[in-house]
């Protein structure tokens, strides 16, 4: 009897999550037959992309080779998928080497996430996207500071200690915060002012974090100020041209680097895998991530829509979402293979409402809910939580 074969399409949180609540669930097996578990992903090793911000500060790796991860029984294949072919049950992808094949599968888990939206090409700046973005920005503000030793003009001097960063989400919290504690320190250890240093965080909106309460808004920008982040509300950066960034209150800021962070998208490669996608470019799933008219084909993270059908509330795009949703579809395949009802979607925040942001080492900030009552961590031990996010997500060893 042969094998069945069941692959993942993408080794980021979400897919990692699915790999492993499948194996976990099915044990390998169904139906008598061994489940053959295959990863696809167009990177050789699982990039933590909610960590970009460090590379970004710090000399800090980001990749992990799959062999460090705390998984096994999966075979990793490098390649780009092109199209799913569902009615075959096949996949066709471009390998490493560029060439064409294809493969079978009998159950199909799509998690190719997100990207980072980028601005127009000519608003200027750096978009925190990638791994060899973070070290371009590294690589920029570090020139910039040892440039400024031995510039006599205060006014360029000061601008070139300065960074804008465009879009105050929780990448752009955590980006300010780790890059204010870094550029301090190289001031320091290059003999200079770390006074000198700014660093502004332009938020569009009224207040930070709009998910949650306004005291925790506050608790935020107070933890930022202390770290030496300027907050600036109501202030959507236009562009940024020759070290000057225009505001959409026609202000400008003079500054050595404009870095944007202004939130995820789908990824564009759905496109091209003959999928049903909603007009913003998610696939389109049931209430039990089963993709329409593609059977065996499930849909998580941040490439889906998915709605609780209890109360019609849409999952957001974090990598708490997709794990939470990893881990019930194993219990979805393994319920659909052995022919019993399976568990439907329940929103993971109608249960227990919970954020985790890094503000630099030793310092961030936990904010959860539940029954209606707000409880908030800071300091160390919302750090080591968030730290211990990161590491759980990523399923390191």
């Amino acid at each position: 009897m042969n094998d069945l074969t069941c692959i993942i399409i993408g080794g980021g949180h979400a897919g990692l999550a699915a790999l492993k609540a499948i194996q976990e669930k099915t044990r390998g097996k169904a139906g008598g037959r061994r489940i053959r578990f295959v990863l696809f992903d167009r990177q050789p090793w699982h990039v933590r992309k909610v960590m970009l911000f460090r590379p970004a500060a710090n000399e800090e790796d980001i990749k992990i080779p799959w062999t460090d991860l705390s998984l096994e029984d999966f075979e990793f294949v490098q390649g780009m998928v092109q199209s799913v072919d569902s009615s075959e049950k096949r996949i066709r992808y471009t390998d490493a080497q560029g060439k064409d094949a294809r493969i079978h599968y009998d159950l199909l888990v799509v998690a190719v996430g997100s990207i980072v939206r980028r601005p127009n090409s000519d608003q200027g700046g750096i978009a925190l996207t990638d791994p060899q973005a973070a070290a371009d920005i590294r690589e920029r503000w570090r020139a910039n500071m040892r440039q400024s030793v031995g510039d006599t003009n205060p006014e360029e001097r000061k601008r070139l200690m300065t960074i804008a960063v465009a879009g105050a989400g929780i990448s752009g919290i955590e980006t300010s915060a780790e890059l204010v504690l870094a550029m301090r320190k190289e001031a320091a250890a290059l003999g200079i002012d770390s006074s000198d240093v700014s660093v502004y965080l332009l938020n569009e909106k009224e207040r930070l974090f709009p998910e949650g309460p306004e005291k925790v808004g506050r608790k935020l920008e107070q933890a930022l100020s202390e770290c030496g982040v300027t907050v600036l509300h109501n202030r959507k950066v236009m562009r940024e041209e020759a070290g000057v960034v225009t505001l959409n209150n026609d202000d400008c800021l003079t500054v050595g680097l404009c870095i944007w962070t202004i939130g995820l998208i789908p990824n564009p490669v759905l496109g091209g895998m003959d999928l049903p996608l909603t007009s913003d470019g998610q696939v389109l799933v049931d209430e039990c991530y089963r993709v329409q008219g593609a059977p065996g084909v499930y849909s998580i993270g941040d490439c889906t829509r998915i709605v609780d059908p209890r109360t019609g509330k849409v999952d957001q795009m974090t990598c708490f979402e997709g794990g939470m949703q990893g881990g019930r579809l194993g219990k979805i395949v393994m319920a659909d293979l052995e022919g019993y009802p399976a568990p439907i979607h329940k929103s993971s925040r109608s249960l227990i409402d919970v954020f985790s942001i890094g503000l630099g080492q030793n310092r961030g900030l936990l904010w959860s809910r539940k029954w209606g009552l707000d409880m908030i961590i800071t300091g160390k031990i919302a750090w080591k939580l968030k730290k211990l996010a990161w590491d759980g997500a990523s399923m390191l060893r």
